[in-house]
């Protein structure tokens, strides 16, 4: 006599292997989805350090021209000095000072050549 069991069996085999196979793939996808959210999360973290140190060297030269009391700073004492550093320590970074205006200019290599370069502009006033 032939029991129940047995003729079902056969009709199930094999489906344990597509439920394995389903969970893999639906795996992967999870992990590749924090492999991108942790690389967005780097690159943003970069853009954050970016931009905080052109607002640090932005300071740095208003600083000077309070401490000076003037808008227009010498150009070999102080401004070729703080441009060489904003070249330095930003990607493709320049630094301008123009009627009472410090306007600092980056571009990150993450970013296309045809994409426009990030600014920072802070208006000057005097105390």
């Amino acid at each position: 006599m032939r029991s129940i069991h047995s003729s079902v069996r056969p009709a199930q085999q094999g489906f344990t292997l597509i439920e394995v196979m389903v969970a893999v793939l639906i795996f992967a996808f999870g992990v590749l989805g924090i492999v991108g959210m942790q690389a967005r999360a780097a690159q943003f973290s970069v853009q954050a350090e970016d931009r905080s140190r052109a607002a640090l060297l932005a300071n740095e030269i208003v600083t000077q021209m309070w401490a000076q009391q003037t808008t227009s700073l010498d150009e070999a004492k102080f401004l070729a000095p703080w441009q060489k550093r904003v070249g330095e320590e930003l990607p493709s970074g320049a630094g301008k000072v123009e009627a009472g205006e410090v306007t600092v200019t980056w571009h990150p290599p993450s970013r296309a050549k045809a994409d426009p370069d990030y600014r920072l502009v802070t208006k000057v006033v005097m105390p």
